[in-house]
């Protein structure tokens, strides 16, 4: 196969250079010790680099299908570069080639079979063909660096109060089943050092959290940080709201709610754990998360003017009487017993 032994150590690359670098080796590949003219920057792929011609070497031939050097370089320009790595060696190349061999083979057999008119096939390839076009609707966004520094502190400007952390308190609990062995655990819990809690919650607790091997003892039971009640940024799931509530009565890191808190027809323990204070993030600080919610902006408007313009050129017409049959259908069908 001499397409991979063609791109050896080449792989470890960052992608534009590697797709130049492909171009190069695919011309030696294809021509050994004869020069000919670099074609023109704007004549390449802008994803794999490489020009059309290029792109049609063939690695290897699958029946009357042939694997050409463009599928081959499409396949690594898929791949994030910690994953590029691992296609450093001839030996590794190979296996990327000789992989493709195998899926070519097993699609053709499938499509023997007529296997690619199945309705779900064709489902699967129709949502695979949706993910390719969003998928290059978002190689055209600019690259985070690229955006303006104007826009980012824009927006930092009119969100500057979303970026600002909440204070949080750390949950620590311990989790019993009456309302008799709450109150004694509280008892004893309200004067506990890190240690007496964590035995505490070893002895008692349902919830194991933070009691792995290892854990620190201060952070037995630990559910983590949360906001204050209502505070919408830095929720946590695993905070009951009434748990939520009790914490933020608490001020000092080590203080126990003298009152067991009911969840449900469980007993919770509150303590403070730890306070992270409220923090105004800087727009140093925030720049990387501006520059990711703008590109996330930019693909969602995108893609809206896609769907928009699309619509437009496939019109689309819904039968609503058989949508309510179907419906009514649907519905007989769960009403049986």
């Amino acid at each position: 196969m001499r397409g991979p032994v063609c791109i050896s150590r080449l792989l470890g690359l960052p992608l534009p250079i590697l797709a130049l670098a492909l171009s190069c080796a695919a011309a030696a590949c294809t021509k050994k010790g004869e020069e000919r003219e670099a074609p023109p920057a704007e004549a390449r792929d802008p994803v794999t680099g490489l020009t059309a011609a290029e792109a049609g070497e063939v690695l290897a031939k699958v029946g009357d299908q042939a694997i050409t050097l463009g599928q081959y370089a499409a396949s690594l320009a898929r791949m994030d570069r910690f994953e590029r790595l691992r296609y450093q060696s001839e030996e590794r190349q190979k296996e990327l080639l000789d992989e493709m061999i195998k899926v070519e083979i097993l699609a053709q057999e499938a499509r023997r079979r007529g296997l690619a008119t199945d309705p779900e096939v064709e489902l699967r390839t129709m949502q695979a063909l949706r993910d390719e076009l969003l998928l290059d609707l978002k190689r055209k966004l600019p690259k985070p660096e690229e955006l303006s520094e104007r826009e980012v502190r824009e927006y930092y400007a009119a969100h500057k109060s979303e970026l600002t952390e909440p204070r949080r308190h750390r949950t620590l609990v311990i989790v019993v089943g009456s309302p008799e062995l709450a109150k004694k655990v509280a008892s004893e819990a309200a004067s506990a050092s890190g240690e007496r809690w964590a035995e505490l919650c070893k002895s008692y607790s349902l919830d194991r959290r933070g009691l792995e091997a290892g854990s620190a003892p201060e952070l037995a039971g630990d559910l983590g940080f949360v906001s204050a009640p209502g505070e919408a940024r830095g929720e946590n799931a695993e905070v009951p709201e009434a748990v939520r509530s009790g914490v933020f009565k608490l001020a000092r890191i080590g203080e126990v709610l003298p009152e067991p808190v009911l969840v449900g027809s469980k007993h919770y323990i509150v303590r403070l754990g730890g306070i992270s204070p409220a923090r105004e993030r800087s727009l140093t600080d925030a720049d990387g998360a501006i520059r990711a919610e703008l590109l996330r902006q930019r693909y969602l408007t995108a893609e809206r003017e896609l769907l928009a313009r699309l619509e437009k050129r496939y019109p689309v017409t819904i039968d609503e009487a058989q949508l309510e049959a179907l419906g009514r259908e649907a519905r007989d069908r769960a009403a049986q017993p």
